[in-house]
C-alpha cells in the first residue's frame, strides 16, 4: 500500500471522531470546531453525515488509488471542506483560527499530496473517451 493510501486512511480515521461528535456529543463539536452557541443538534447531525461521507471517500480512495473518478471526487472533497471552513472563519466568524489551522493542515496536505500523486501517475488513470457517433 502506498504512503498516500496510508495518509488517506489516517485522515478518514480522524474524521470518524468528528462523526461521533456530530451525532452523540454536539456540545463537544461546538467547542472543538465551531465558535458559536447557535449550533443545534440538527446542525451536528448534518455535520456528522457530511463528515461520514468524506470519511468514506477517504477509505474508498485509499483502497482504490487507481480509480480516477473516485480519486477526483475525494480530492474535490478536500477542496470543498477547506473552502467551507475558510468561509466559516473569514466570513461568518464561527471558527477559531486554531481549529482552522488543524483543518488546513489535513486538507492542505491531502490536496498537495493527491495532486502530486496524480501528476506522477497520470498515465495509470484511464482516460475517459467519448464514442463518436
Amino acid at each position: 500500500m502506498e504512503a498516500l493510501a496510508w495518509w488517506l486512511m489516517l485522515v478518514g480515521t480522524a474524521r470518524l471522531s468528528a462523526v461521533w461528535f456530530g451525532f452523540f456529543d454536539i456540545w463537544a463539536l461546538r467547542l472543538a470546531v465551531f465558535s458559536t452557541s447557535e449550533m443545534t443538534e440538527v446542525h451536528g447531525r448534518t455535520f456528522g453525515v457530511w463528515t461520514l461521507l468524506t470519511c468514506t471517500l477517504c477509505f474508498m480512495c485509499a483502497l482504490n488509488l487507481e480509480n480516477g473518478p473516485l480519486y477526483l471526487v475525494t480530492l474535490l472533497s478536500f477542496f470543498y471542506a477547506l473552502g467551507h471552513f475558510l468561509t466559516e472563519y473569514l466570513i461568518y466568524h464561527t471558527m477559531a483560527i486554531t481549529n482552522l489551522a488543524t483543518v488546513a493542515f489535513f486538507a492542505g496536505t491531502s490536496i498537495v499530496w493527491m495532486i502530486l500523486h496524480w501528476n506522477r501517475h497520470r498515465s495509470q488513470y484511464p482516460q475517459q473517451t467519448r464514442k463518436q457517433e
